[in-house]
């Protein structure tokens, strides 16, 4: 009869531990931004940048289309922080707005005034 107990309370704590683990969060969603990149150090300073960012498990960007493309875990994170994050990097992120003092600090090359090259 002990054994039985055991054997159910075993059952019943996987159970509930799968069905647990199987609620978390949404792991692999993607969003897509239309970026102010110019160049291979601006892929590299998007990349590199959100790859610090919590919950980012890959970013990746086009160059030639200028669209940076971010998988991620939403429990962990937004689309809007990871926006926010861009902008923060010094690079506009669809129609959200580089912040003026990152945009400031990036190289000569990596601004979009200075236009593709």
């Amino acid at each position: 009869m002990k054994s039985l107990k055991t054997l159910l309370f075993s059952l019943v704590f996987v159970g509930l531990a799968t069905f647990g683990f199987a609620q978390g969060g949404k792991k692999g969603e993607e969003v897509k931004f239309k970026t102010s990149a110019v160049c291979g150090m601006c892929k590299a300073t998007l990349e590199k940048g959100l790859a610090y960012e919590k919950g980012v498990e890959k970013a990746t960007l086009d160059e030639n289309t200028k669209v940076l493309t971010v998988q991620f875990n939403s429990t962990k994170t937004s689309a809007d922080k990871l926006r926010k994050a861009v902008n923060d990097l010094g690079y506009d992120a669809d129609d959200s707005k580089a912040t003026p003092r990152a945009y400031d600090r990036l190289d000569a090359c990596c601004k979009k005034d200075n236009g593709v090259h």
